[in-house]
């Protein structure tokens, strides 16, 4: 049976793709920071491994990962989905505290899953694995007042294209899916209003979660020799294209 590991999967996002491995047939360890949000991941699915952990914190991911590692003795996928979200605004009026806890969730957080995913795969037999980052439309276009979201989304896709290419040695193979207004608690306010480029605030259309999570799980069943280095997967009408 094949092995995942989805990082944020307490909500949204995380939740969603997380309850589609495991319809798929998939054993899943569940990353989050809370436990009860995680057992309701969880809930029903006897193939779904619980394990709290912060991804901001070396420790705990070394831990959690080896907890995987020695239960299910190999490791298949990381969805490397954990993200947070500070208060926007521009770039003299954000707190450097609200930078440093956006890039150790969204950034450092991402490297040290890829981290422990890739040394896994690297040494398991049989060899290699696959590594999904979650990105952004963020990654390629930012919404007024996202200095600090916008630059951590960028540096994914140059986390993305390195591990891609260290990878290949290996048979790891990573890609990157670029997400915009998926409808999940966390971007309610988007079918509310958000701020747009010429400063007004509109509503956007939105997307059900579950065509993320389709779209993940079609990445991650591809044979190691085919890989989506990139897929963006959007609100059809939301202002991407020709944003701003």
């Amino acid at each position: 049976m094949k092995v995942a590991i989805v990082t944020g999967a307490g909500s949204g996002i995380g939740r969603a793709t997380s309850r589609k491995l495991l319809d798929a047939g998939y054993q899943v360890a569940l990353f989050g920071r809370r436990q009860g949000p995680l057992e309701e991941t969880a809930a029903g699915h006897k193939a779904a491994l619980v394990l709290p952990t912060d991804v901001s914190d070396e420790n705990a991911v070394e831990k959690s990962f080896m907890a995987v590692s020695e239960m299910f003795g190999h490791l298949d996928l990381l969805f490397n989905n954990a993200g947070a979200f500070a208060p926007g605004n521009t770039i003299d009026e954000i707190p450097y505290s609200d930078w440093k806890t956006t890039v150790a969730v969204n950034l450092n957080g991402a490297f040290l899953c890829a981290r422990a995913a890739f040394k896994l795969m690297r040494h398991q037999t049989p060899q290699g694995g696959r590594i999904i980052n979650n990105g952004s439309i963020s990654s390629h276009s930012p919404r007024p007042g996202s200095a600090h979201y916008t630059s951590t989304k960028h540096a994914i896709t140059g986390l993305t294209k390195s591990v891609s290419l260290d990878g290949r040695r290996f048979n790891i193979a990573c890609g990157q899916i670029d997400i915009g207004n998926a409808a999940t608690d966390m971007t309610a306010a988007i079918a509310e209003g958000v701020p747009q480029a010429d400063m007004t605030l509109k509503a956007e259309p939105v997307m059900d979660v579950a065509h993320v999570a389709d779209a993940i799980v079609n990445m991650a069943s591809l044979p190691p020799e085919a890989n989506v280095q990139f897929m963006t997967i959007m609100a059809t009408t939301m202002p991407f294209v020709g944003r701003g």
